[in-house]
């Protein structure tokens, strides 16, 4: 299965601005939790899942998500293919992604937060792989 895009749109009228993702599915969802980076250089990563699977959509602010689908979890290539998208909380995207992929977060915007959602939760698993943020050739 390959990362995905699910699009959210808005609604604007008299009484405010409604954000909404019709096509999102939350019935898997375990956990979630909020990420705010501590500044824009810092690039949260590389860490990813062989099991669990992760969305991500933006509450405030803009980020840089970077994704590589990972082919050994002992010691990947370092020239995997790097997967870039672009979220906002200007609309309620929602980017999923699936088990055996590894991700890189970076805040292009202050005070940015992202949402997370795990469908494991906490602890359920020994699922965690990090690298250095420098590992992957981009």
């Amino acid at each position: 299965m390959d990362p995905k895009l699910i699009a959210g749109n808005c609604h604007s009228d008299q009484r405010g601005i409604l954000l909404y993702n019709n096509d999102f599915d939350a019935s898997v969802i375990k956990r979630i939790y909020v990420i705010e980076n501590a500044d824009l250089e810092f690039k949260r990563g590389w860490q990813g899942h062989q099991i669990e699977q992760r969305w991500f959509s933006a509450v405030s602010g803009k980020f840089k998500i970077q994704l590589v689908k990972i082919d050994n979890w002992e010691e990947p290539s370092v020239n995997l293919e790097v997967f870039t998208y672009f979220i906002d909380s200007n609309k309620l995207n929602v980017l999923h992604v699936p088990k055996g992929y590894a991700s890189s977060i970076q805040s292009l915007e202050l005070n940015s937060k992202l949402l997370v959602m795990a469908d494991y939760l906490l602890g359920e698993t020994k699922d965690e792989y990090r690298y250095n943020i420098e590992y992957f050739k981009i």
